[in-house]
């Protein structure tokens, strides 16, 4: 039957780390390493690793309710001219673990950038304007947050946390191993899913099954298939984009953040002079072109051990048709840098420095706008920083998920 021969196929695909045409209707079907198939819609499934630790019924101790509790106000003005003024009136965040560089997380604090070009460069960070230069005009829009969230630490013992790992264009859930390793052995439960025409998930071949919408609805079910009471989202590249739309839909459910290598926080655009646009018969011929290009962008050394990663990793590994439809299909206007100011939910930001796929200026941007975060620059590592310095990457990851606010809430009004 179908389904049998789709679970032979997932099942093959998992054994030879071949990319398999996944269809048929299928539940969730666990196997013993981890892997299931995961039926998001009918003829579209994805490959999930879950990995979740035996535990004993009871639920870990929960922390005094005041602990690890921020206010998050702020005043979001969007003015006509284009400019974004964002003033934060609640608690300042602080971490002397990470000993990073915190982002816009400063009470009192305004930050004013200019609002990227509708037609300019996705990310590219627009001039500063001094605040004296501002004419008094009524504003376009006004968006006010005020909530109280609390952050604590989210140990490998606590029962209700749950790790997702989503990765970008041309990658796969293997693009993760060691981050997967490394928490599972911790007592942690993790989720990373392959989307659509990656790795063992369906590969559709229709484009608007890879348009930025399709695949947030499919990381959506798989979010809701696995969430627990904490989540933390961990993005990679284009995975970033997915983990901001579920921390904006889920605030509630959304714990923490970690974006590695996302660049943004402006709206997904197609990218309009990109190799992707050529015919898909040209692109099928250059394909191991494609790959080689992408070791040379996505790693900071081109040594044997990084072409083992990207083979491993199957970065790359797509069909040019799902890579030109991916490409194409990044078009998310509501993600712009209003969407990302609106998050209260604390963020980590981890990038590569060798990374010629997102510049470090984009991270830079990021991180002022969001309301708590955390910017942290490897020197050694590139775009796929996660495979390259898994160690460093991991104990990071790890410290952050560890992480909890020093400071409580200083006011007792909601």
């Amino acid at each position: 039957s179908t389904m049998l021969t789709s679970i032979a196929d997932g099942l093959l695909c998992c054994l030879l780390g071949k990319a398999a045409n996944a269809v048929g209707p299928l539940d969730s079907l666990e196997s013993s390493n981890g892997y299931s198939f995961m039926e998001v819609k009918p003829g579209r499934v994805l490959r999930v690793r879950h990995s979740a630790p035996a535990r004993p019924a009871e639920e870990a101790p929960t922390e005094a309710p005041a602990r690890g509790t921020v206010h998050c106000k702020r005043k979001i003005t969007v003015y006509r001219s284009g400019q974004l003024v964002i003033e934060n009136l609640g608690d300042a965040v602080r971490s002397e673990i990470l000993h990073c560089h915190s982002g816009a997380a400063e009470p009192n604090g305004t930050v004013e950038l200019e609002l990227s070009e509708p037609g300019g460069p996705t990310g590219a960070p627009g001039p500063r304007e001094a605040a004296g230069k501002r004419r008094k005009r009524k504003p376009k829009k006004v968006v006010n947050i005020d909530c109280k969230k609390q952050i604590t630490s989210c140990k490998g013992t606590h029962s209700d946390v749950v790790l997702f790992f989503i990765h970008g264009v041309g990658g796969s859930l293997d693009i993760w191993k060691e981050q997967l390793d490394f928490f599972t052995k911790l007592g942690y439960e993790v989720v990373a899913p392959d989307l659509a025409g990656h790795g063992c998930s369906s590969a559709p071949q229709i484009a608007a099954a890879y348009t930025f919408y399709a695949l947030a609805e499919d990381m959506r079910a798989v979010f809701k298939r696995f969430a627990k009471k904490r989540n933390i989202l961990i993005g990679h590249s284009y995975g970033v984009s997915f983990c901001t739309f579920l921390a904006h839909e889920y605030p509630e459910l959304v714990h923490k953040v970690i974006m590695i290598n996302g660049g943004g926080p402006t709206a997904l655009e197609p990218s309009l002079c990109s190799i992707f646009n050529m015919p898909t018969c040209v692109l099928r011929c250059l394909s191991p072109c494609l790959a080689w290009s992408f070791l040379k962008a996505g790693f900071a050394r081109q040594g044997a051990k990084e072409k083992q990663l990207l083979k491993e990793g199957n970065a790359f590994n797509v069909s040019s048709f799902v890579l030109r439809a991916m490409m194409s299909g990044q078009y998310w206007p509501e993600g712009d840098e209003v969407y990302h100011a609106e998050l209260a939910v604390p963020v980590l930001l981890v990038h590569g420095m060798h990374d010629k796929f997102v510049p470090v200026e984009e991270d830079q941007r990021m991180a002022e706008i969001l309301l708590i975060a955390f910017l942290k620059v490897i020197d050694e590592g590139s775009h796929m920083v996660m495979m390259e310095c898994p160690e460093t990457v991991n104990t990071l990851l790890h410290e952050f998920v560890l992480w909890e606010p020093e400071t409580p809430a200083a006011d007792g009004q909601g």
